[in-house]
């Protein structure tokens, strides 16, 4: 499971109490298509869907989750229910939404500045990325954020979905490692010890960028807490 980091940190700032559910287990992670039930959304102030290793587009790997998680996650987005999406969970709202998403044309892995169109809600970066994949924005969704790889974000109804990893620390990057991401960091053409000693260096400042990131969201996108 990925830690929540910083952006963990910042919710429970703000008072709220943090309920997690994994949908896929340690044991199955070499088997992922299981199925899973999910909670109710109405039980739920704001809804948080992070990363995965799997594609939002592979039905034959993870369908028998993936597609009831769209609807779980599409009907509550629709139902005004405000969600942070971040990564894949970005990319299961563009989905769901009637957007798309695919593999892109290349992977992003490491510290990446974005392009924003709206700083103060989302910042530039430097973010941490790693994903194949891209989303194309649902229809009456506004685009705010991108680079020459990808979109980086857009806002629905009361939610914001991000490409990047703003809950990303380097105990967090150490498990992804640990689990096969070392793999790909080489495969990639980088050294995944130099990324880690990256990522302590930055996670200070890459903190403060978060907890900004956290505290728009809530305040300008979900309106659940006043604004600065």
């Amino acid at each position: 499971m990925s830690p929540l980091g910083p952006v963990g940190e910042r919710f429970a700032h703000h008072g709220f109490e943090i309920d997690t559910h994994l949908v896929v287990p340690e044991a199955s992670f070499a088997a992922p298509n299981i199925a899973t039930t999910f909670p109710d959304a109405r039980d739920y102030d704001v809804l948080v869907p992070l990363g995965a290793p799997w594609g939002a587009w592979d039905d034959a790997c993870i369908g028998r989750w993936l597609l009831p998680e769209l609807d779980w996650l599409g009907d509550a987005v629709r139902d005004g229910m405000p969600v942070l999406g971040i990564c894949f969970g970005g990319q299961l709202v563009a989905r769901a939404l009637g957007g798309s998403v695919a593999p892109g044309p290349k992977g992003e892995i490491g510290w990446t500045a974005i392009w924003s169109d709206d700083a103060s809600l989302v910042p530039e970066g430097p973010w941490f990325q790693f994903h194949y994949d891209r989303w194309q924005v649902p229809p009456g969704a506004v685009e705010l954020a991108r680079n020459p790889v990808a979109s980086q974000a857009f806002t629905v109804e009361r939610t914001l979905a991000v490409q990047f990893h703003p809950e990303l620390d380097a105990a967090g990057l150490q498990g992804w490692l640990d689990w096969g991401g070392a793999a790909k960091v080489r495969e990639d053409g980088q050294d995944p010890e130099v990324m880690l000693a990256q990522t302590r260096a930055v996670e200070g400042a890459a903190r403060q960028r978060t907890f900004a990131l956290v505290d728009a969201f809530l305040a300008r996108v979900a309106g659940l807490v006043p604004g600065a």
